[in-house]
């Protein structure tokens, strides 16, 4: 054995023998119980930062662990590679997208395996391929022809420069966050699948998943949005270009005698009727159509609307009511118009207050401690929906939300002017996209209107790789020969738009159960074996929308016969952020320039605190804290930098002891040096075994008292971590108690049964360790004589004997304060503890010159003498 632990020596050997004898590699065995571990797989950027490596080694502890409880462990590793990103870089680049994307998946591929990440890359998968995404193309062209796809006119955020659909969070301050134009609101045909018809079963089977994160759940629960309310109808008192009235939908009908006013979208109907013969509004319109329609934006944004001079009719009153068209009312949600309540809705009540409208109070808090209503001082009560009562409101006048709800339903219906209903905040899926670097949308548009699918002998509808990217039009779009489809008629074009790339991430998962089946998009007797996931890893940014729409192909995949399971993954876990320190100088401008902190010199007082920074070109620097690794920040250190310094070993070691999976992790140097001290001292422990030579069996009768309480910590210790690693996937406090254990091994003498124990509890600590760093377990697993290959070496038994203990450790106090420690029998009853209490040195001297009153013992823990 190597005196000393080279790590990149260790690690070359031991993935050269796990590729030689492909160990990673899995098949489909009924006769096995099977566990599916998955991390979110990456977009091929052209190198990994430091959350894809906190992001794999948490799916790779998993996933050997599991392999160690003798189940067949499926991980597999992908490419999500379609994407804007790989435009925008072939643009800079003068290169292909495919040819960019391809070379950065060799990169990152390379990058992955230095790491020894326990991937079965027979699996491979990467989106742009052919191969996969024909089956998406062919799952589409299904789905339309069961209805639940669609063509319509949509409005979008349309970048005048990229040429492409913008998605909300794209747009910052009304511009297109690549080029910087200035956004539109346009109308083009977009595709759809309908989503809102699987709304309430993605509601509803949230239920079934009790092993994903609470915060997910309702962050799903929100985005679904189910609600119930009164879709009603007002009348208008003057027909407009056919448009003779308009719906509203309200969760909050207990508040209809308080409209003084209704709000139509920009794109409404109706505004788009006025504004043909109005000027003002047109540009008002055009105006709204620049805004973001971000969640955020919208609730910060000036509120702004102009006054059709339309009027409507109040559906029960029959009283008149202006119509405006306002900025903050979307086509896109509900019908389009809102019927405002300045009085109990905090929108309403800014807009209310800007152009003078009138707000009427219509409910009151019944809760003494509520201050009163003031229309020009917005109190939260005002929206309230409990502790109220309706006032204002003529006969509804005293009822509370509930009542008041049902009764003004039942005015409503009986006028014929609504009815409740059902509402999902949820709208369906746009898949189209402008960009080229997508899954062609396998339609083809006829020359006398109208669409039908691409047939499966067509498919796939092949993107073209060899392409030159001018920066402003998708190749296929200024490719006529490419858009047409002679073979089924004269002047039939296929569709340009590409799919959006959730589709890909959508059922890649469920594609590694056989990535190899030609015959269609899943073979389903081995999907349904793998099927479902087991463990997701991936970060909570994608809490919402990829893993609705996973679930969402999910069930629409069930429905199509491929798969039987309801719901993709089983247990989800949301791993934290990577922070690092940040440093920058201010420029003159106020902008700041910031460094890296691998260039940057640190100053640290005694404590370790750092009070100066410098560069050594720049000077001294202004410290940002820290914060989230990232481009903008110049904060993110390179793993692979790291992994060429320390080992990878050392790298996983670290990200997984310095926080739980789920908090963020602070990358620290000290920290790391911390986690390569101790795999040292681990290989100086394991070389004292070997040197002693074969140990001794081990003889349990003769083991001295130092000897069998390091046995007992041994086997506490195995108890402990398969807890951490299996129920509560807290990796960092099982590192912990295997770096505790190791300090008591170390204390071990080399009389004979000592280096029994020793053999004993450093097996099982290389067997413990094994999922975290396992190149260095892969080494000590044969130096020590371990049986057969690690990866297959069953996790390590508890011996419940040996955590019998002879005697234990309680507290001695006298009036609450600990005045000694004692070792008593295991088996000494309350008697026996108490004599041996009393007669503690410690305890008799202040037992001196007072009464014992009582004694309290607390089997196991502490005695507590009271005396005075």
């Amino acid at each position: 054995m190597d005196p000393q632990y080279d790590p990149q020596a260790i690690e070359q050997a031991t993935q050269q023998y796990w590729l030689e004898h492909n160990s990673f590699a899995v098949q489909h065995d009924d006769s096995r119980e099977k566990f599916y571990c998955l991390a979110m797989f990456p977009y091929p950027s052209g190198a990994l930062h430091m959350g894809h490596v906190r992001n794999y080694t948490i799916t790779d502890v998993i996933a050997r662990y599991q392999r160690m409880l003798g189940k067949n462990v499926l991980h597999p590793m992908g490419w999500d590679a379609f994407g804007l990103p790989a435009e925008n870089a072939a643009i800079q680049n003068k290169t292909a997208p495919a040819k960019w994307t391809y070379s950065n998946i060799d990169h990152m591929k390379s990058q992955l395996k230095s790491l020894g990440f326990g991937f079965d890359w027979n699996r491979e998968l990467a989106t742009c391929q052919p191969d996969y995404y024909k089956w998406e193309q062919w799952f589409f062209t299904r789905l339309f022809e069961k209805g639940l796809v669609y063509k319509k006119m949509a409005t979008v955020n349309w970048d005048p420069v990229d040429q492409t659909v913008l998605a909300n969070e794209q747009v910052i301050d009304g511009r297109g966050w690549r080029s910087g134009a200035l956004v539109e609101r346009k109308e083009i045909p977009q595709w759809f699948i309908k989503i809102t018809d699987y709304a309430d079963e993605l509601l509803t089977s949230l239920d079934q998943l009790p092993d994903w994160p609470e915060q997910v759940r309702t962050m799903q629960k929100n985005w679904i949005g189910k609600s119930r309310g009164v879709e009603m109808t007002f009348d208008l008192a003057t027909p407009v270009n056919g448009h003779r009235d308009f719906d509203v939908y309200t969760t909050r009908p207990d508040t209809l005698m308080g409209v003084t006013y209704l709000s139509l979208a920009a794109e409404h109907p109706i505004s788009l009727a006025l504004a043909a013969d109005n000027a003002e509004l047109a540009a008002f319109i055009d105006e709204c159509k620049t805004n973001s329609v971000a969640e955020a934006d919208m609730a910060t944004m000036e509120k702004k609307g102009m006054d059709t001079g339309l009027m409507a009719l109040h559906p029960l009153t029959g009283e008149t009511v202006p119509v405006w068209v306002a900025n903050y009312v979307l086509m896109d949600y509900g019908s389009g118009a809102v019927m405002a309540v300045p009085g109990h809705d905090e929108r309403d009540f800014a807009f209310a207050n800007t152009y003078g409208l009138p707000i009427q109070q219509v409910i009151a808090s019944t809760d003494e401690q509520d201050p009163a209503f003031d229309a020009t001082n917005w109190q939260e009560w005002y929206a309230r929906k409990s502790d109220i009562q309706l006032v204002n409101s003529s006969q509804f006048d005293g009822l509370d939300f509930e009542k008041a709800f049902d009764a003004i339903a039942r005015a409503l219906a009986d006028k014929g002017k609504g009815s409740v209903k059902t509402n999902f905040r949820l709208r369906d899926w746009g898949v189209s996209r402008q960009r080229y670097w997508g899954a062609p949308i396998p339609m083809l548009n006829l020359p006398d209107g109208g669409e039908i699918p691409v047939p499966l002998d067509r498919l796939p509808v092949l993107l073209p790789e060899d392409v030159v990217m001018d920066g402003t039009s998708s190749p296929i779009k200024a490719d006529p020969q490419w858009r047409k489809a002679d073979w089924y008629a004269a002047g039939a074009e296929h569709e340009t738009d590409t799919f959006d790339t959730f589709m890909e991430s959508s059922w890649y998962y469920a594609r590694y159960t056989c990535p190899d089946f030609a015959e269609g998009m899943l073979d389903s007797e081995r999907a349904n074996y793998w099927l479902p996931v087991d463990q997701y890893v991936g970060g909570i940014e994608h809490a919402i929308l990829h893993l609705l729409y996973a679930r969402f192909f999910h069930k629409l995949m069930r429905d199509e016969g491929l798969v039987n399971s309801d719901e993709p993954f089983k247990r989800l876990l949301c791993q934290g952020m990577v922070l690092a320190d940040s440093f920058y100088i201010q420029n003159d401008d106020g902008s700041k320039n910031w460094f890296n902190p691998a260039e940057v010199a640190l100053e640290k007082d005694d404590k370790g605190k750092v009070i100066k920074a410098t560069h050594p070109q720049a000077g001294e620097l202004a410290m940002g804290g820290m914060t989230k690794m990232s481009k903008s920040k110049n904060n993110g250190i390179d793993p692979q930098t790291a992994v060429d310094q320390y080992g990878a070993d050392t790298v996983r070691l670290f990200t997984m002891f310095a926080a739980p999976p789920e908090q963020t992790l602070e990358w620290s140097d000290s920290g790391v040096e911390g986690a390569s001290r101790f795999l040292k001292r681990l290989w100086k422990l394991a070389l004292r075994l070997v040197e002693n030579g074969p140990a001794p069996a081990l003889d349990t009768a003769t083991l001295n008292g130092q000897q069998k309480d390091t046995r007992r910590k041994t086997h506490e210790t195995i108890a402990k971590v398969n807890d951490d690693y299996g129920r509560r996937q807290t990796f960092n406090t099982a590192i912990a108690a295997v770096m505790e254990l190791c300090n008591e091994l170390a204390k071990l003498d080399d009389a004979p049964q000592s280096l029994a124990v020793l053999d004993e509890g450093l097996r099982a600590v290389v067997l413990m360790l094994n999922p975290i760093v396992p190149h260095i377990c892969h080494s000590l697993w044969s130096q020590l004589g371990g049986e057969g290959e690690l990866l297959d070496a069953p996790w390590p038994a508890v011996d419940e004997a040996a955590l019998t203990r002879d005697s234990i450790e309680m507290v001695v106090q006298v009036n609450g304060k600990v005045r000694a420690k004692m070792s008593v029998p295991a088996e000494a009853d309350r008697d026996a503890v108490q004599a041996i209490a009393l007669e503690q040195d410690n305890v008799q001297r202040f037992l001196e010159d007072v009464t014992v009153r009582k004694v309290i013992v607390v089997p196991g823990k502490l005695v507590n003498i009271v005396a005075n």
